[in-house]
């Protein structure tokens, strides 16, 4: 009878066990024996598929970068020019920039190096502006954006309230630092209309940006009455303390909705607008540049860039360098693992060049 009664208790206490047993059920899926590709790199294997990769990526490479020297750029760099020449240093061009009572205006000679295809896109480049700093990316309220609440506006300080108690729509550093420097272009002599629409993303304007008014925006406000310092832009020049109201909405302000979506890097290019029309080369650009922006606070650089476009975007060379590096590199490794497989064949699987197998031949 013991014995019976603990062969039962041997019984009970393994199904116990395996019941409570965090291992995985025997299956084809856990013990990693499903079908499956196992290829072997044979040397023959490896160099084809190293020479398939070159013969590919050389002329993706090739088109790529023949893509973009097709791409006609002209970059003007003129924050300094734009300055008086008796303002040297950056202290200087803060004090002149931040004078309401001086002429900003500045006119800029370009020559068009070679034919420029329309649309023309006109971008301004900021250079050592950290958009991706975080307290600057969280300074803004994307709910207050998309349907005008006010109520929640602890994300944008310290651009929250104006004069204490209104709240600023659109709130946060993003909104009040919006660029501001405008561009009038003519050339040989006739004016040149730069078209703003359809410059932000369609999803931004459809889903992030609702119609609503902007209201107590500090940088409507004379300096002496919106209680801090002009960050940048206003939202609508002919607003005034008794018109607090905006009759733009949000949705429409696409100059808004693209400074809104901050960069990533310090240096960075914001699409302005598009020349919906030929610039044939040769030809004079006057450009009127009202530079009212201030870098000077910061050591930041600004600058004018028209471009063309091609199948594959703007005018950037790493693409097609990068492919034809690698496809360089594959070639060469093909060609190299053929000479080593060709001087010094070996069988596949032959055992004599395992490491014991080598010490019991040499003794």
């Amino acid at each position: 009878m013991p014995s019976q009664g603990a062969s039962t208790s041997g019984v009970n206490n393994g199904t116990s066990t395996r019941k409570d047993s965090k291992r995985p059920k025997s299956s084809a899926f856990t013990q990693q024996e499903l079908p499956a590709c196992k290829p072997l790199l044979t040397p023959k294997w490896v160099i084809t598929i190293f020479m398939l990769i070159g013969v590919v990526f050389i002329p993706i490479g090739v088109a790529a970068l023949f893509a973009s020297r097709n791409v006609v750029e002209i970059i003007d760099e003129y924050q300094t020019v734009c300055v008086p020449g008796r303002y040297t240093t950056n202290g200087e061009r803060e004090q002149f920039i931040q004078d309401v009572n001086q002429d900003k205006h500045c006119n800029r000679t370009l020559t068009v190096s070679k034919l420029m295809k329309g649309p023309v896109y006109v971008y301004y480049q900021l250079d050592n502006f950290y958009q991706n700093h975080r307290r600057y990316v969280k300074s803004r309220s994307d709910k207050q954006l998309l349907d005008g609440n006010a109520t929640d506006t602890s994300a944008c300080k310290p651009e929250q309230y104006l004069s204490g108690d209104l709240a600023i729509v659109p709130c946060g550093l993003i909104a009040w630092s919006l660029f501001n420097d405008t561009y009038n272009i003519s050339a040989d002599g006739q004016q040149v209309t730069i078209n703003k629409k359809g410059i932000s993303w369609k999803s931004d304007r459809e889903h992030k940006f609702g119609n609503v008014r902007p209201q107590y925006f500090p940088n409507n406000l004379p300096r002496d009455l919106n209680g801090s310092l002009i960050g940048g832009a206003s939202l609508d020049p002919n607003t005034t303390v008794s018109k607090p109201f905006i009759v733009i909405l949000l949705n429409e302000d696409e100059d808004l909705i693209v400074w809104m979506r901050t960069a990533a890097l310090p240096t960075f290019r914001k699409l302005y607008g598009k020349i919906e029309q030929d610039l044939a080369a040769g030809s004079t650009l006057s450009i009127t540049i009202n530079n009212v922006y201030n870098t000077y606070s910061f050591g930041g650089k600004k600058k004018l860039v028209l471009s063309t476009t091609s199948w594959l975007g703007g005018k950037n060379d790493f693409l097609g360098v990068a492919y034809i590096t690698v496809g360089s590199l594959c070639v060469f490794l093909a060609l190299l693992f053929f000479l080593v497989h060709w001087r010094y064949p070996r069988r596949l699987g032959d055992t004599k060049y395992l490491s014991w197998n080598q010490h019991a031949s040499a003794n």
